[in-house]
């Protein structure tokens, strides 16, 4: 399908919106009484989801910059193994994937190291911004909620979000305590697709001047199914654990926590395999069968990362601030690649992360933040594939934000300046070789210390056209500097299957956003429309040189202008509403599209179009649903890049309480992936031809809140 006729479907779809409203205000049997509670009731859900990453504790409703969160019920129904998994049910967002143990966001068609991934508005510390097969550190399932915040957020995180940030709340420092002094959750499930499943649980309590918490996970799958057979060397076990507590009063809160995150899995056979004479139906047997007509060379991983967060919030420290908050975090990182059960390559990363955020009183109607921030981090690789030198990153920022309403307008500006400063180790490197590109003197230089100074600036404006109607405009200009692997590659990437050459004279990377959305709510429709172009100065991306070294393909990091341009669309109908059930009907939509300038081509790995719908029931006792997401042929690829063949996801869930009462409420659940069992490969995948998503599931749980 073509994508200009996908952006007219989602565009028609949402200009009906108002009017099916109007004609179901003017039907003579419609039942106001219940329709409007009913609008009430999501209109203070909505107000009640707190964004944690806007320091003026928002509403997902009053940020301008565009924001989704995943909370409550949505949030239980999403949960999977990745955090890219579970947010990729958003618009804008899809994910990564090196087999079911790693998935990290991909944010309008930006990923890596320009997208910030959170813990609690703390950098989560660990290396898959690095590499495709490196996992994210967080783990979804004892999240709290999920907010993804879509487009540049360096003005608040750093250089780090100049393409979006997921910021993962898990409460593991509470700043309150529960109600009735305790309240935890625990959960298990197993699920048909991979013989496995997930355990969980987690506690809080507390009294009038002190919380305590406490959660842990367990999670084992065997290698998973495909419509084609088993998937070898996918199986995953992971272990998740904190402890943490807190101190508090009128004066505010103060707390610690320490947690352990370890993780063992496998990279799908053929994923590292370096024969690239190799076609893709031949890759794919190999991966299903684990023969080949060479000896195949099993790849596992085992990551452990041990985190410490202290975290503070003062009322009222001193005249003229109303909140003071303070945040140190320090992660011990490191994961080990076996092949055949011997230790290959080790990565390592120690980080240090400290935050000061100021909230002042308002200043002739203006409210603002502004604050301090700051990183270090050592990193180091060491084996035969450690192709980034070890590396100490330093940065220092000075953010600045502000927002002014008026009766029907909002207005929101801000600025950050940072200092970063990267230093590898002295590392000899043979350039005796001939990259088939880049420039000689490159080569011949010895890898030095680099420095940049970056800044950023925003502008908002929300206007309330009527009760109904939003209409939200971003205006961003962001700077990121390269990462270390931009910088210092140079050596065989087994994750990619690439030989990779970093460029020590890249320049820092500057983004020029334009977004205009519309928001349109009432009783029985909420509907969203987002539009953005974003041109990038001096992008940085990897390009195919052409030449092999060792057998594998030369790619060389390299900077050239680029442009980013996409939409993405939400509505949800509130089809009927009656003391038998709830029904409603959520459409979606999104498409991005990323190309070089100047006649350059297709950027690499940007997600496909996608188009779905969901029809949701639910009572006091039983909530059900039933979806699908088609996503298009992706054929807008880069050079050597293979294209990739459309699918359509169909998914279906059911939770019916069994137990509730005033303290205690248990659920079993059943939740369908992939029902018609189709063969599915993201296009944002490095092992897409190697490794299709899982076959058929059905998930099975019991779910249970006291």
């Amino acid at each position: 399908m073509n994508r200009t006729l996908l952006v007219l479907s989602i565009t028609a779809a949402l200009a009906a919106a108002p009017l099916q409203a109007a004609d179901t205000a003017a039907t003579p049997n419609a039942t106001p009484d219940s329709g409007a509670d009913e609008g009430r009731h999501h209109d203070e859900q909505l107000e009640a989801i707190v964004v944690r990453a806007s320091p003026l504790r928002q509403s997902s409703d009053q940020v301008i910059a565009p924001v989704a969160v995943l909370s409550g019920a949505e949030l239980d129904d999403a949960r999977t193994t990745t955090l890219g998994g579970v947010v990729a049910t958003l618009p804008g967002v899809q994910t990564t994937y090196f087999g079911p143990g790693v998935g990290r966001p991909v944010v309008r068609g930006l990923d890596g190291p320009r997208v910030s991934v959170l813990s609690d508005g703390m950098s989560a510390a660990d290396v898959s911004n690095v590499s495709q097969d490196h996992a994210v550190t967080l783990e979804p399932f004892l999240a709290d909620q999920i907010e993804v915040l879509k487009g540049p957020r360096t003005l608040l995180y750093g250089p780090g979000a100049i393409g979006g940030v997921v910021n993962l709340a898990d409460g593991r420092i509470p700043e309150s305590a529960p109600a009735n002094g305790a309240t935890g959750r625990a959960e298990i499930n197993w699920d048909s697709v991979s013989d496995g499943g997930t355990g969980m649980a987690r506690l809080d309590a507390g009294g009038t001047h002190y919380a305590l918490h406490v959660d842990g996970l367990y999670r084992e799958t065997g290698d998973y199914d495909t419509p084609d057979g088993v998937l070898e060397n996918s199986a995953v076990k992971t272990r998740s654990g904190a402890i943490g507590g807190s101190t508090f009063g009128d004066w505010g809160f103060f707390g610690a926590s320490v947690s352990r995150f370890l993780t063992d899995y496998g990279v799908p056979n053929g994923a590292h395999d370096h024969d690239h004479d190799h076609d893709h139906e031949h890759a794919q047997a190999q991966a299903l069968t684990g023969e080949d007509d060479h000896e195949e060379e099993n790849v596992t991983i085992g990551m452990r990362q041990t985190r410490y967060d202290v975290k503070g919030g003062f009322n009222s420290p001193f005249a003229g601030i109303e909140t003071l908050r303070v945040a140190f975090a320090r992660t011990v990182y490191d994961h080990t690649e076996f092949e055949n059960g011997l230790t290959g390559t080790q990565f390592f990363a120690d980080t240090n992360e400290a935050r000061v955020e100021l909230v002042h009183a308002p200043l002739a109607g203006w409210r603002g933040a502004f604050g301090l921030q700051g990183t270090n981090r050592h990193f180091d690789a060491i084996g035969e594939e450690a192709f980034v030198p070890p590396t100490r990153s330093d940065n220092l920022g000075l953010f600045l934000t502000e927002q002014r309403d008026w009766d029907r307008l909002t207005l929101e500006w801000g600025a950050r300046v940072d200092r970063t400063k990267l230093d590898p180790a002295a590392v000899e490197h043979d350039h005796d070789h001939d990259h088939g590109g880049g420039d000689d003197d490159h080569d011949d230089h010895a890898i030095g210390q680099r420095e940049f100074t970056s800044t950023s600036v925003s502008l908002g404006a929300g206007w309330r056209l009527s009760d109904a109607w939003h209409l939200k405009l971003n205006l961003d200009r962001a700077q990121r500097a390269p990462a270390e692997e931009e910088l210092f590659a140079d050596g065989p990437h087994v994750a990619t299957s690439t030989w990779e050459v970093g460029d020590a004279h890249l320049d820092k990377e500057t983004s020029n956003q334009l977004e205009l959305g519309f928001h349109y709510h009432s009783e029985f429709v909420e509907a969203k429309l987002a539009a953005y172009v974003n041109r990038f100065d001096d992008y940085i991306y990897l390009a195919d040189t052409g030449s092999e070294e060792d057998g594998l393909p030369v790619r060389q990091w390299t900077q050239a202008d680029a442009r980013f341009h996409g939409v993405e669309a939400e509505a949800t109908f509130h089809l009927a509403r009656s003391p038998a059930g709830h029904w409603d009907l959520r459409v979606w939509g999104d498409t991005v599209r990323a190309r070089l300038d100047d006649g350059g081509g297709n950027l690499p790995r940007i997600p496909a179009a996608r188009v779905g719908s969901a029809i949701r029931w639910n009572n006091d006792l039983v909530r059900a649903s039933l979806g699908a997401v088609h996503y298009f042929d992706q054929d807008r690829t880069a050079a050597y890049e293979t294209s990739t063949a459309g699918f359509t996801l169909v998914d279906a869930n059911v939770a019916w309480t069994v137990h509730n009462d005033d303290r205690n409420s248990v659920e079993l659940f059943a939740n369908g992936s992939n029902l018609t069992n189709q063969t599915a490969r993201l296009a944002t995948s490095y092992i897409k031809d190697v490794a299709p998503l899982p076959g058929r599931s059905v998930l099975f749980g019991v779910r249970a809140f006291f």
